[in-house]
């Protein structure tokens, strides 16, 4: 889509959607929506009627935002304090989905894939610190503090197979702890990927790991975001972008939905 004719750019959502059998991780409920009321089962005396649904799912289902209250090593977040300390009933009192500002800043593509020739990497692919500089050499450009850096594997093209989607079986490609350190050195603000965890997963694995959770979220405090759609913004895009996100503002959650966005210059 473009932008108003006031602003010569071009908007790239890069979010996938929402609907019923959408691949979900085994760790969160999946997404169910039913309409509660369809027009015509109730009419106004003018003749006029609504419908509307009710939605139940996960906070971490679809492309979404992990808040710094999703992981904890060892009892401990972000900063070290007690995961304990702070939960109850009602959500997280520090930490949550709702202390996430709304996001406007300079975006990156690091198009790993793309660097290697290839539509999409193979399963249980391990992107390393060397694959995110050759990616950087490749594309003219740098990833600076304060950056959101997206890593594209080209996983997407696998979201309408759940079950490979989701890599439980085979595994699915994801950086490794040493490509985490390498985003951390760098103090981005925020990481992206198309995976459902923004981690490498070996066959048979599962989510049985999160090493890369636990670096950028417990140790850097860097949020992450997982099951985006890159593939249209690759397609136009080798350097950087205006970024912009905005979970919802749920108190105390862990993770919001969220439909990302790239503004590209005209």
């Amino acid at each position: 889509m473009t932008c108003d004719s006031r602003y010569k750019g071009t908007v790239v959502d890069l979010a996938q959607p929402w609907h019923r059998g959408m691949p979900v991780s085994p760790n969160h409920p999946g997404f169910e929506m039913s309409l509660m009321r369809r027009h015509g089962d109730y009419v106004r005396p003018d003749g006029g009627s609504a419908s509307n649904e009710v939605i139940v799912m996960g906070g971490h289902v679809g492309t979404h935002l992990d808040a710094l209250a999703h992981v904890s090593h060892n009892g401990l977040l972000h900063g070290g304090v007690v995961a304990a300390d702070i939960t109850s009933n009602m959500g997280f009192s520090e930490m949550g989905v709702d202390t996430v500002d709304p996001i406007v800043c300079r975006g990156v593509l690091l198009d790993v894939a793309g660097m290697k020739g290839v539509n999409v990497l193979d399963p249980a692919y391990e992107i390393t610190a060397e694959d995110l500089e050759r990616t950087e050499e490749v594309a003219g450009i740098s990833v600076m503090p304060g950056d959101a850096v997206l890593i594209r594997s080209g996983w997407d093209e696998y979201w309408n197979d759940p079950e490979r989607f989701r890599g439980q079986i085979d595994g699915a490609p994801g950086p490794g702890e040493k490509a985490a350190a390498w985003l951390s050195e760098r103090e981005i603000r925020i990481a992206g990927a198309e995976t459902i965890a923004f981690e490498v997963v070996e066959p048979g694995a599962g989510h049985s790991l999160l090493p890369v959770h636990r670096v950028l979220l417990v140790e850097r405090g860097i949020h992450i975001i997982e099951v985006m759609n890159l593939r249209r913004l690759a397609s136009l895009v080798s350097g950087s972008f205006t970024f912009v996100a905005s979970p919802l503002n749920i108190v105390g959650a862990t993770g919001s939905p969220v439909r990302p966005i790239a503004i590209l210059d005209g």
